[in-house]
C-alpha cells in the first residue's frame, strides 16, 4: 500500500514528466533559420524543424506558431544578421557605386562562408515554393532590395556624381542579377575569389561622369 508520501512522490513525477522540454529560444530560431536556408521552404517539413531545434511538435507551436509563422520570424532573423549587407552596404558608404561594391564583394564572402548554408536564403527559399504567400512574401524582399539600390543611385545621378542620362532602374536591375545570380552559383561551388571576379565586371558597366 502506497505511503501519502508516496502518492506525492508519484503525482509530483507525472507533473514533472508533462511540462513542456525547455529550450533556448534564440538558438532553436537560428537552427530553424539553417534548415529554411538550406533546404527552401517548401522542402523544409516540420519533423524537420523540431528535429534540427531539438523540440517537439507542441514546443514549436507554442513558441513560434505553425510553420509559415515560423519562417516569418527567421526573415526577420535572417535580415538583421546574415542578410543585412546590402542595406548596410548603402547606408554606410559615400556613394551608389561604393555601396554596390562593398554589397557584392560582402556577398561573394558570405555566400561562400562555409559556417552556413551557401548562397542568400531569400533567394533559395523560394525553390520549388507552391505557398504563394511565402512566394510573394520572398518576391517582394528581392524587389525592396533593387529599389532600395535604385533610389541611392537616383540619388548620386541627382546629386551629379553620376551622368544625368544614367539609368537608374537598369542599373539596380542589374545589380540584383547579379547578387541572385552569385547566390545560385555559390549554391553550385564557385568560390569566393570566383565570386568577387564577378564583382569586378559588374562594377565595370558603371558609367562614370
Amino acid at each position: 500500500m502506497a505511503t501519502g508520501q508516496d502518492t506525492q512522490t508519484k503525482a509530483g513525477t507525472g507533473r514533472t514528466r508533462g511540462r513542456p522540454r525547455s529550450f533556448d529560444r534564440a538558438t532553436a530560431l537560428e537552427k530553424a533559420l539553417l534548415a529554411f536556408w538550406q533546404n527552401g521552404y517548401e522542402a523544409t517539413s516540420v519533423s524537420d524543424l523540431t528535429r534540427v531545434m531539438g523540440i517537439g511538435a507542441p514546443s514549436l507551436y507554442a513558441a513560434f506558431g505553425d510553420k509559415r509563422s515560423l519562417f516569418d520570424e527567421v526573415v526577420r532573423l535572417y535580415g538583421s544578421t546574415h542578410g543585412a549587407l546590402t542595406e548596410r552596404a548603402l547606408d554606410e558608404e559615400p556613394t551608389a557605386r561604393a555601396g554596390v561594391s562593398r554589397m557584392l564583394r560582402e556577398a561573394a564572402a558570405v555566400y561562400t562562408d562555409p559556417a552556413h548554408p551557401h548562397g542568400c536564403m531569400i533567394v533559395h527559399a523560394a525553390t520549388n515554393c507552391t505557398n504563394p504567400e511565402v512566394e510573394a512574401l520572398l518576391r517582394e524582399l528581392r524587389n525592396a532590395n533593387i529599389a532600395r539600390i535604385e533610389s541611392r543611385i537616383r540619388a548620386d545621378v541627382a546629386a551629379g556624381l553620376l551622368p544625368a542620362d544614367t539609368d537608374a532602374s537598369a542599373l539596380a536591375r542589374h545589380t540584383g542579377a547579379m547578387i541572385q545570380g552569385m547566390s545560385q552559383q555559390a549554391r553550385d561551388g564557385a568560390r569566393r575569389e570566383e565570386l568577387e571576379a564577378l564583382a569586378e565586371i559588374a562594377l565595370a558597366v558603371w558609367p562614370h561622369d
